[in-house]
């Protein structure tokens, strides 16, 4: 199951996934670095409640076809690094931390489907303004777009001119979803 990234409210966003299995497949693509990296970005993972999180965002190196930053994201081109601190930490089904000093909690929730996982990531705790709710749900469906990719044995598309293209779908969401109706 494939769904767009939905905006739960001002501050959540919510994004379902099936990818293939199995589970313990899948949750190494969440805490091994080098996997980690083939989808979201490399670094480390204190793997207990309280560990810490660094993830060196390299997007360039999500696909064989680099392609540059848009002008506004030029500041990430090279590397952006964030930290946070692990909040749970239940093998294989739950891993949740910290998403850098103020754009809150991220969570990822796994459940085996017969040969199937089960994704859920929520995101809490953003700031509510409309650029940033953008950006981030453009950033996750683009992230996990690139490790349903990986998993499958599929060429990972460029981060950039697919997030590019997200950004335009998601603000078109945002203004159906603020327009008043009648």
């Amino acid at each position: 199951m494939e769904t767009d990234v939905r905006f739960d409210d001002a501050t959540t966003l919510t994004v379902e996934r099936t990818l293939p299995g199995p589970i313990e497949r899948v949750w190494a693509y969440l805490t091994d670095p080098d996997k980690r990296a083939r989808w979201l970005g490399g670094g480390t993972l204190g793997e207990f409640v309280g560990g810490a999180v660094v993830i060196h965002f390299r997007h360039q190196d999500l696909s064989e076809d680099i392609q540059p930053a848009p002008d506004k994201y030029k500041s990430m081109e090279d590397q952006a690094t964030l930290t946070g601190i692990i909040t749970r930490f239940e093998p294989p089904n739950v891993l949740a931390h910290t998403w850098g000093d103020n754009e809150g909690e991220v969570t990822f929730s796994l459940s085996a489907q017969g040969d199937q996982v089960h994704l859920r990531l929520t995101h809490r705790r953003l700031p509510a303004d409309e650029n940033t709710r953008i950006s981030v749900a453009s950033g996750w469906h683009t992230h996990l777009g690139i490790l349903v990719e990986d998993l499958n044995g599929q060429p990972r598309s460029p981060f950039w001119p697919t997030h590019t293209q997200w950004e335009a779908h998601y603000q078109r969401v945002l203004q159906e979803s603020e327009a008043p109706h009648d």
